[in-house]
């Protein structure tokens, strides 16, 4: 079945040079809609509860010792910052384990691609379906500010979008990472040594202006700082420019995280 599975994917990729369709990304986002109606209640409490507790937590702990932080009070700081981790737990850890569990174990990639849709199209589908729940999840730790006193504001309404392109891109640098590891045991190598350090070098926690110079440069280059950015800019207010500048940055990391997965992934089920 496997062989007849992989014939069926050369034929296809060689009768279908370069295209790029709707229908089959749709069609990947439907079947992940009926998977997510099994298991919405246990993934929804925890990409939900897990970031309140942290803001609850270290909000008016932290709060009750520091004040306020760079001219804010602290749970607002803080509140801001949580929507980035809230966004980077919840599409990078799925990009990663359901991806890895996919194609190692559940074999889920041979009937999809045994179908009318290639790997860019499986890639994109499944990014994006994670994207769109983290684009809702990163909203909670936000409201859950807005009631502890952080002043709402029309800008505001640009958070779900923002967290939509970095979901997006987080989603695809997991999905990159699981092509490159061949056991789940390394996923504690990539949890440690990549998403540790992404949420705690972003400028959630803390200004990164605190940080040695060379930490500051390193941290200018995640991602998740430039999200975190773009999110406390629209609570307290940030100039075009720079809120151009970190959303630019965004979209490039996306795009590169994009062709790097699609490559790695494209080698994994079928070079």
């Amino acid at each position: 079945m496997a062989e007849h599975a992989a014939a069926q994917r050369g034929l296809r990729s060689e009768s279908r040079p370069g295209r790029f369709e709707l229908a089959p990304i749709t069609g990947v986002l439907a079947r992940e809609w009926a998977l997510y109606r099994r298991t919405w209640g246990p993934v929804t409490f925890a990409a939900i509860v897990e970031p309140i507790l942290y803001l609850l937590a270290f909000g008016f702990g932290m709060g009750a010792l520091v004040g306020s932080i760079a001219g804010y009070d602290y749970i607002d700081f803080l509140g801001t910052g949580i929507v980035a981790m809230s966004v980077l737990f919840t599409s990078m850890f799925p990009g990663m384990i359901n991806t890895f569990v996919r194609r190692e174990f559940q074999h889920s990639y041979e009937g999809i691609l045994a179908a009318p849709v290639d790997v860019r199209e499986v890639i994109t589908a499944e990014a994006l379906w994670i994207a769109l729940k983290a684009g809702v999840y990163g909203c909670a730790p936000l409201l859950v500010a807005i009631g502890f006193g952080l002043k709402p504001t029309p800008a505001m309404l640009l958070v779900p979008f923002i967290a939509l392109v970095t979901g997006f891109g987080f989603a695809l640098l997991g999905i990159l990472l699981s092509a490159l590891i061949s056991s789940i045991r390394m996923m504690d190598y990539l949890i440690s040594g990549v998403i540790t350090p992404l949420f705690l070098v972003a400028g959630t926690f803390f200004p990164i202006d605190q940080l040695p110079g060379w930490a500051q440069t390193i941290a200018a280059l995640n991602p998740l700082y430039h999200c975190v950015e773009l999110v406390r800019g629209t609570a307290f207010e940030i100039g075009l420019l720079p809120f151009l500048g970190h959303a630019a940055a965004l979209c490039v990391f996306t795009a590169v995280a994009w062709i790097l997965a699609v490559t790695m992934m494209q080698r994994r089920l079928i070079d």
